[in-house]
C-alpha cells in the first residue's frame, strides 16, 4: 500500500541523465532480451552509464548491477548474441514509413521522449506512438476512473476534462470504457489535444467500441503503447500501462473508483511519483466513489470545482472562455415512453448504470415475455442500448 498521499514518498531516481542518442540501438534491442524489464534495464543503465557498455558486459561485470543475479546475468549473455541492435534500429526506422499510419517508436535516447516518463522507476525502454507528433513538453493531466461511471460522475470527467484542455493541458487516459472514454471525447470536443496509453499495440482498437474515438484521438493526439505493433489486449498489460499514464503527468485525477479499481493503481503509482493526486468526492451509498474517498481520506486532493481546481494547478481559466457551470447541469431531454412496463424498465435504470436481464425482472417484476418485448421497442425507439452480456442502459442522450 502506497504511503499516505502529500507525504512526497518518492523512490525514483531524480535528475538522472538521459541517456546519448547513440543509445537508441540498444534500447530499442533490450527488450528482446527476457528477463530485463523496465526497472531493471533502468538500473543496468545507471551503473554503465550506457545500455552499449551494458551489452558487452561480461557476466561478472553484471553481477554488480543491483537486482542482477547470477541466473539473469547468465540468461543475458547467453541471449543477446541473438539480435543485432542496429538491424532492429533500422527495423523501427522503416515501421515508421512503411505503416500506413506512422507508427514513431520513441525510447530515452530520442529527445522527443516524455521527459517526466524518464523520471519513473520503470521507464518504458520503447513507447510507440500512433497519430500526431505531439510535444511532450505539453503539461499533462490525467483523468481515470470506473467503467461503470454514474451520471455525476460522467458529468464531471466531462467538465474536468474540457476545462484542463482549454486551459492547455494535454488530457491523459487508457481509452478504456466509461471515464476514460468520456475525457478523450471531452477534450476532443474542446479542440484539445488527447493521449491514450491502451495496453494493446497502438494498431489494435479496444475496447472495439471506441473505434471512432480511436480515429479522433489519432487526428488530434496519439494512441501511445510500451507493447509492439499488433500486440493483441491481456489482462496483465492494462495494470502495466497505468504506470505510463501516471508518469507522463504532473497531476492524475480519479472522478470515480470503486475501492477495487485500475484507477487507484494509477492514483498510488502517481503518489509514488512525487506527482499530485486528486479525487472527486461522492456519495456514501455510491460503490463507485468509495474510492475516491479514500484518496481523499489518505490525503489526496480534493476536487471542489473548476476553478478551484485550475487554481491547484496553477492555471487560470480566462475570462474568454465559456463558463463551463454552464453545461455542467445540461437539460436531459425525457423518451417518449408506452405503457408501464417501459416505465418501470425506466425507472430501474435511473442511476445511468447498466443492468442484467435477470436483474431488470426482478426490479421490475414482469415476466420475461413482457420484458423481452418493452426492452426491444425501447431499443428500436434508441431509449436504451444493449450491452454484451445481455446488459441494458440508457441511451447517451438520456444519460
Amino acid at each position: 500500500m502506497s504511503a499516505a498521499f502529500g507525504s512526497a514518498a518518492l523512490s525514483v531516481v531524480s535528475n538522472s541523465p538521459r541517456p546519448a542518442a547513440r543509445d537508441r540501438p540498444y534500447w530499442l534491442t533490450w527488450p528482446n532480451v527476457s528477463g530485463v524489464g523496465p526497472h531493471r534495464l533502468k538500473q543496468m543503465y545507471l551503473h554503465f552509464g550506457s545500455l552499449a557498455a551494458a551489452w558487452q558486459a561480461s557476466r561478472d561485470e553484471l553481477l554488480a548491477v543491483d537486482g542482477i543475479g547470477l541466473k539473469v546475468a547468465d540468461a543475458i549473455v547467453s541471449q543477446r548474441v541473438r539480435f543485432d541492435p542496429d538491424a532492429i534500429a533500422e527495423q523501427a526506422a522503416e515501421l515508421a514509413t512503411s505503416h500506413e499510419a506512422d507508427i514513431l517508436a520513441y525510447t530515452p535516447a530520442d529527445e522527443a521522449y516524455p521527459a517526466l516518463l524518464w523520471e519513473i522507476p520503470e521507464p518504458p525502454p520503447v513507447l510507440y506512438a500512433r497519430g500526431q507528433r505531439l510535444d511532450f513538453e505539453t503539461p499533462a493531466i490525467a483523468v481515470v476512473g470506473t467503467r461503470t461511471p454514474t451520471d455525476y460522475g460522467r458529468r464531471w470527467a466531462k467538465l474536468l476534462a474540457r476545462a484542463l484542455a482549454e486551459a492547455g493541458f494535454a488530457i491523459v487516459s487508457g481509452m478504456a470504457l466509461g471515464i476514460d472514454g468520456v475525457a478523450h471525447a471531452a477534450a476532443l470536443d474542446a479542440r484539445g489535444r488527447t493521449l491514450a496509453v491502451v495496453g494493446t499495440g497502438v494498431d489494435v482498437v479496444y475496447p472495439r467500441q471506441h473505434r471512432e474515438l480511436c480515429d479522433r484521438i489519432q487526428a488530434r493526439g496519439a494512441i501511445l503503447s510500451e507493447y509492439a505493433p499488433g500486440t493483441p489486449p491481456a489482462r496483465e498489460h492494462f495494470p502495466r500501462r497505468n504506470r505510463i499514464i501516471a508518469g507522463l503527468c504532473c497531476a492524475t485525477l480519479v472522478i470515480e473508483a470503486p475501492e477495487k479499481s485500475g484507477a487507484l493503481i494509477t492514483a498510488y503509482l502517481a503518489n509514488d511519483y512525487n506527482r499530485d493526486v486528486f479525487a472527486l468526492p461522492g456519495s456514501l451509498d455510491t460503490p463507485q466513489a468509495r474510492g475516491c474517498l479514500n484518496l481523499i481520506q489518505r490525503g489526496a486532493g480534493l476536487i471542489m470545482g473548476v476553478d478551484e481546481l485550475l487554481e491547484a494547478l496553477g492555471a487560470t481559466r480566462s475570462p474568454q472562455q465559456q463558463s463551463l457551470f454552464d453545461v455542467v447541469t445540461p437539460v436531459t431531454p425525457q423518451p417518449s415512453l408506452e405503457g408501464p412496463e417501459q416505465e418501470a424498465i425506466w425507472l430501474a435504470l435511473a442511476d445511468g448504470n447498466p443492468i442484467t436481464f435477470d436483474r431488470l425482472a426482478e426490479t421490475t417484476q414482469l415476466d420475461t415475455a413482457q420484458l423481452s418485448s418493452a426492452l426491444l421497442m425501447m431499443e428500436l425507439g434508441d431509449t436504451i442500448v444493449q450491452l454484451p452480456g445481455m446488459r441494458y442502459q440508457k441511451s447517451a442522450p438520456f444519460r
